[in-house]
C-alpha cells in the first residue's frame, strides 16, 4: 500500500497526448518498454519508461498503470456495474444478525496458522511482481489454499495470469443463489523494495503479507465450518499492486467488461502494525469507498472486534486495490491498520525492515482485522 504525499512531482516533463491513445500506438510503445501511467482524474495517461515509473514510485506520486487496461476500459460503459440485491425491496446492505455463527467461525482463527504462513511468505527474497520469487510466492499461496478446499463441493481456486511473471489468484465458494451478486474479499500479494525492486529484499510481511494471510485463515475456517453461503463468495490474491494495481485491475476490467455483478469488496492491505504508544484503531479509508458499505463495516466492527473505529484521511489517487474496483463501480471498503492521517502507519514498508519482528507488529492487531473480514463475508452472503 502507498501512503506517500501526492504533491511531489517527477522532476521530468511527461506531454500529455493531444489525441485519444490507439491499439497500434499501445502495441508500439509497449513493445519499446514504456508503461502508460494514469496520474489523476480527468488527464489522459501518459507514457513513461520502467526507470521512471520508478522514480515515480521513489516519489511517492501514486498512479494506476493502466498498460494491459486501457482499451478495454474505453469499451466499457460508465454507469454502475452492480446490482446489490436481486429484490429491489430490500435494504442495500442487511444489518448484522449473525452473531451466533459468526462468533463460533471467529473462535476458530488461529494467529498461530497466520504467524506460520506469514513466516514462510516473508521469507521470499521479495514477492516482486516480475521477479522468479514473485512467481514462486503466487504458487505458495494457490498451492495452500487448492489444499484448504480440497474436497469442498463446487469450491474452485485458480490462477489468475497476466503478462507479467506473477499470477494473480482467485477462489471461488458458489452460493445456493448462483445468479445473486458475488461478496469479495482482496488482499495483494506482492512486496517491493524500492532501491532494488527486482532484486532487493523485500519481506513484505505487513505491506501485504499480513492481509494476505488473514484471508488464506478466513478462507480456511469458513471451509472447515462447512460454511454454504446463499450468494457467492470470492477471496483474491492480487499481484503487481505495488507497480500501479495491475492485478486488480485486471480482474475488475474483467468482471465489468463480463457483466459480473459485485455485492460489495472488502480489501486488506495491512492489519498487522500499530504505532507503539498509540491506541491501537480500526482506520476506515473515506476515498474509493461506498459510504453505506464503509456504515455496514463500521457496525461489525462494532460487534465483532475488540477495537474501535474511525474514519480516516483519504489515502490518495490509486492507494490500493479497492479503488480498482471502485473506479469499475463497484462497492468497496478498506479497514486499516491505522490512521494515516495522524502519521500512525507503517514507515518501514517498502524496505528491508518490513518484517515480523518490526517494533508495532502485533498479531493481536493483525486478529482483528481477520475476525472483520470473517463477518463480513458470512454476514453479506448468508
Amino acid at each position: 500500500m502507498k501512503f506517500f504525499s501526492v504533491g511531489l512531482l517527477l522532476l521530468a516533463a511527461l506531454i500529455a497526448h493531444a489525441i485519444p491513445i490507439t491499439h497500434d500506438e499501445i502495441t508500439s510503445k509497449t513493445a519499446e518498454g514504456l508503461r502508460l501511467l494514469s496520474l489523476e482524474d480527468g488527464t489522459e495517461p501518459e507514457w513513461v519508461t520502467e526507470d521512471q515509473k520508478l522514480e515515480f514510485m521513489r516519489a511517492g506520486k501514486q498512479f494506476f498503470d493502466v498498460t494491459e487496461v486501457w482499451e478495454d476500459q474505453q469499451t466499457l460503459p460508465k454507469e454502475k456495474a452492480v446490482q446489490v440485491n436481486c429484490k429491489p425491496w430490500l435494504p442495500k446492505y442487511p444489518s448484522p444478525s449473525h452473531q451466533t455463527a459468526v462468533n463460533a467461525l471467529i473462535r476458530t482463527l488461529s494467529i498461530s496458522n497466520m504467524k506460520s504462513l506469514l513466516q514462510q511468505l516473508s521469507s521470499f527474497n521479495n514477492r516482486y511482481y516480475r521477479s522468479t520469487t514473485g512467481r514462486q510466492a503466487s504458487q505458495y499461496i494457490l498451492d495452500t489454499v487448492s489444499s484448504i478446499a480440497s474436497g469442498q463441493s463446487g469450491v474452485t481456486v485458480q490462477p489468475f495470469n497476466h503478462s507479467w511473471t506473477q499470477f494473480s489468484i482467485i477462489a471461488k465458494i458458489p452460493g445456493s443463489q448462483s445468479q445473486s451478486p458475488v461478496t469479495i474479499l482482496g488482499a495483494h500479494m506482492d512486496s517491493i523494495n524500492l532501491s532494488n525492486p527486482t532484486n532487493g529484499r523485500a519481506p513484505g510481511a505487513d505491506d501485504d503479507g499480513s492481509g494476505s494471510v488473514n484471508l488464506i485463515e478466513v478462507f480456511r475456517a469458513l471451509m472447515e465450518g462447512n460454511f454454504k453461503p446463499s450468494t457467492p463468495v470470492e477471496f483474491h490474491w492480487y499481484s503487481g499492486e505495488e507497480a500501479g494495481l495491475l492485478g486488480s485491475q485486471a480482474i475488475a476490467t474483467s468482471y465489468k467488461r463480463n457483466g459480473v455483478n459485485v455485492k460489495a469488496m472488502m480489501q486488506l492491505d495491512m492489519t498487522a502494525y500499530f504505532k507503539p504508544d498509540t491506541t491501537e484503531v480500526v482506520a476506515l479509508q473515506s476515498d474509493y469507498v461506498d459510504s453505506g458499505l464503509n456504515t455496514f463495516t463500521g457496525k461489525l466492527i462494532d460487534l465483532y472486534s475488540n477495537l474501535s473505529w474511525e474514519l480516516d484521511s483519504p489515502c490518495g489517487y490509486a492507494c490500493s486495490d479497492h479503488a480498482s474496483w471502485n473506479q469499475q463501480g463497484y462497492p468497496t471498503t478498506l479497514p486499516f491498520e491505522a490512521l494515516t492521517g495522524e502519521g500512525n502507519d507503517n514507515p518501514r514498508i517498502h524496505t528491508t525492515s518490513d518484517t515480523l519482528t518490526q517494533s508495532g507488529f502485533s498479531w493481536s492487531h493483525s486478529l482483528e482485522f481477520a475476525k472483520i473480514a470473517l463477518a463480513f463475508v458470512y454476514e453479506m452472503a448468508i
